[in-house]
């Protein structure tokens, strides 16, 4: 379905804020009811050394077996359609094997899509497929991030009107000169903003902080600024931890689909069973075969249209 009142152009954003809400598309937090979610595509998925993770992955000699890749990447699409979501996915691309992952090629607001600007010389065509995409849903474009690399996963809406932006300096993926670019849009939005830089071994902001519900946040503590924590804590939100090695397995990349209800790796033992105690409805497919090169089930989708909170 397309926004009626706003087809898609390549930008939307008002020079000096105020930029009109989209009258259909848009999310406003990361738990409001997920309707329509962007996945990367399968097809052409393979490990590379990419990140911390996926070093060691390979590294080891663990073998990718593209079939169970395939199998798992099913069932996670079957959890969306399970929980009421419209599963959205990018065109195919043989030469972009980390499409799969859809976080990091743009970032989607109230006010429509961001596109971002990959680091890795393997992953910057994933930024015109993305473009593509918007343009045949008819979402506009917010704008481009031109002041430096930024990817998705290090913008971290905590809720309506305030955001956690994270970088990692010249070896990571994301600049600070581009999270300060994203602070002055946002904040000539009337949004509050939060720049943190993170270890590039982390690789992004979401591999650490995510929101569950409203304030409600899974936070691996032992490798999260404390200043971070801070911030959270006196926001009255409220934090289930998430211990080092799952976090570094992607047990802590995860997503709130509203309602109290979670997607999350079926590695992810500890806030798995956190959030039942909480009483919250778990999907928790097996995705090792993916989580392996370096992203979870946070990295793999973009949200399209979640419903107000």
């Amino acid at each position: 379905m397309k926004d009626t009142e706003n087809e898609f152009k390549l930008k939307n954003r008002n020079n000096n804020g105020n930029t009109p809400i989209l009258n259909y598309w848009g999310a406003s937090s990361e738990y409001g009811v997920l309707k329509d979610v962007l996945l990367g595509p399968v097809e052409n998925y393979k490990w590379l050394k990419t990140s911390s993770v996926s070093k060691k992955t390979i590294r080891r000699n663990n073998e990718f077996k593209p079939d169970i890749a395939k199998k798992q990447y099913q069932e996670m699409v079957s959890a969306y359609t399970s929980a009421g979501v419209n599963v959205h996915t990018h065109q195919a691309d043989p030469e972009l094997p980390y499409q799969i992952f859809a976080r990091d090629s743009s970032i989607m607001t109230p006010f429509g899509a961001i596109i971002t600007n990959m680091a890795q010389w393997w992953r910057k065509g994933e930024n015109f497929r993305a473009i593509e995409t918007y343009h045949k849903l008819g979402i506009p474009i917010y704008d481009f991030i031109t002041a430096g690399h930024f990817e998705g996963g290090d913008f971290n809406v905590i809720e309506p009107g305030c955001v956690l932006i994270g970088w990692e300096g010249e070896e990571g993926r994301s600049h600070l000169s581009a999270a300060q670019q994203l602070k002055e849009w946002f904040e000539d939005e009337g949004w509050e903003v939060f720049i943190a830089d993170i270890d590039p071994y982390y690789v992004h902001i979401d591999l650490m902080v995510v929101m569950l519900a409203e304030k409600l946040a899974a936070v691996c503590i032992e490798c999260t600024d404390p200043k971070i924590v801070t911030w959270l804590k006196n926001k009255k939100i409220r934090i289930i931890p998430v211990p080092f090695q799952e976090t570094i397995e992607l047990g802590c990349n995860v997503v709130a689909l509203g309602n109290d209800s979670v997607l999350l790796p079926e590695a992810s033992k500890t806030l798995k069973t956190n959030l039942k105690a909480e009483g919250f409805k778990i999907f928790d497919p097996d995705l090792s075969m993916i989580t392996q090169g370096g992203g979870g089930v946070h990295c793999m989708c973009q949200s399209l249209r979640r419903q107000p909170v």
